[in-house]
């Protein structure tokens, strides 16, 4: 069954489990800062505590997206296997820092390491799947280890809350470190190659597939920074991100402190919005592949976000104004996938690791995001509604971006259509 299909086994399933628990590394902070002895012994009180907790996001998203840009140059000389394996140790290593913590400046300062261990997780799945992958499976394989990026939060947030509640707030870190040593870093030593010529376990007829060449497509690809529709996505990616941080770092003290959901419920409707996202990815890697479209998948994303968003602020139930939130926060999670899929589409294998750090880049937006909806809700006296009409707007932004690609896309699907003989002609 597994015959001419090992990559996915090699490389699909490792970096599946590096998103799945870096990802609640990086986000179940979401979680941990609505536990008050967590508040209380890093002394995050008084009028100011919101801002003060989205700097926690906003420092880690900075030295994430600073570092994205230097580890795509590192991955494409030192490869993305061993860059993988040093960014495993030093998670592990902040993680314990972070539970150590007895301090507010302490643990910024092991949130700012962790960003810059994190950087490379973009450039080298963007390396991986650029390398291992035939061209035809590019969404699905993309949408694969994105699963990840979902599915591990929404567990997260249910292992985090029972850990929290049973033991103590460090209990999570330490828990993190454990799983980052004990399960990921030896997926990355023992299957993983960069390159399926390196790996014994790759038959040649397999390894003929991955490399087979897409003959629709242009013998001569440009350099990614010359075609504008890159920088196009990269501004969709800024705006996604500063959306995505936005609402998945605040959505469980939104749910706890201004809809007065109980720890319980806002676990489950904060694992629910993860849920939703790992179904967009998935359907938008399947729609992607099918229909050729992933721009004008995009627009339509951005513009349900809007949408979602709106309907967040004026329904009169917490519980649908919950779920919009999380459906606008999954909207989210289908354009950071198509965000990737682009980015391998328009760069090579050689440039594929610079092509994602500066994707990565954008991630920087995230931690203004958390940081200004921190400081908008402590001027708001709590209220969530102006941060949200902030987020409303960057949809449309988004929205507007997009639609500048959609002619382009139309076109070249158009191109790809024509028969053979009208080509020649």
């Amino acid at each position: 069954m597994l015959k001419g299909n090992k990559r996915w086994i090699y490389i699909a399933v490792p970096i599946f489990f590096f998103w799945f628990f870096g990802q609640i590394d990086k986000l179940g902070i979401s979680i941990i800062q609505t536990d008050q002895g967590f508040l209380n012994d890093l002394g995050l009180t008084g009028a100011d505590k919101n801002a003060k907790i989205g700097m926690i996001t906003f420092v880690f998203t900075i030295s994430y997206a600073l570092s994205n840009v230097i580890w795509g140059f590192i991955i494409d000389k030192l490869g993305a296997r061993k860059t993988g394996i040093l960014g495993l140790v030093v998670w592990a290593i902040t993680m314990v820092i972070g539970g150590l913590s007895t301090s507010y400046e302490m643990f910024i300062l092991s949130r700012i390491v962790l960003g810059i261990g994190e950087g490379m997780m973009i450039p080298i799945c963007g390396k991986f799947i650029s390398n291992w992958f035939n061209h035809r499976e590019l969404g699905r394989a993309q949408s694969t280890w994105l699963a990840g990026n979902y599915l591990g939060p929404a567990c997260g947030a249910v292992i985090l809350t029972i850990i929290i509640a049973s033991f103590h707030w460090q209990a999570a870190f330490f828990l993190l470190a454990g799983f980052n040593i004990f399960v990921v870093l030896p997926m990355f030593i023992f299957l993983t190659r960069d390159t399926p010529e390196e790996h014994r376990g790759i038959d040649k007829n397999e390894l003929a597939y991955i490399r087979q060449k897409d003959t629709k497509a242009s013998t001569k690809k440009q350099n990614f920074a010359q075609d504008y529709r890159y920088w196009i996505v990269w501004f969709g990616m800024l705006v996604a991100s500063f959306l995505f941080f936005g609402i998945s770092i605040w959505l469980p003290t939104y749910l706890v402190g201004s809809k007065g959901f109980t720890r319980e419920a806002m676990t489950g409707i904060t694992s629910l919005s993860w849920l939703f996202a790992l179904g967009f990815v998935l359907v938008c890697g399947f729609l992607s592949d099918k229909t050729k479209r992933p721009s004008l998948l995009a627009t339509i994303l951005f513009l349900l976000t809007a949408l979602f968003l709106t309907a967040a602020i004026l329904s009169p139930q917490p519980v649908m104004a919950g779920i919009c939130m999380g459906l606008a926060m999954g909207a989210q999670g289908g354009v950071f996938h198509l965000s990737n899929l682009f980015m391998v589409k328009f760069s090579t294998p050689e440039t594929a690791g610079r092509a994602a750090g500066l994707m990565g880049f954008t991630n920087i937006l995230g931690g203004f995001s958390s940081y200004i909806m921190g400081w908008m809700v402590d001027i708001s006296g709590g209220d969530f509604g102006p941060s949200i009409i902030m987020l409303i707007i960057a949809s449309t932004l988004g929205f507007a971006a997009y639609l500048f690609t959609l002619k382009r896309e139309a076109s070249e699907l158009k191109l790809e259509n024509l028969p053979p003989n009208h080509l020649a002609l």
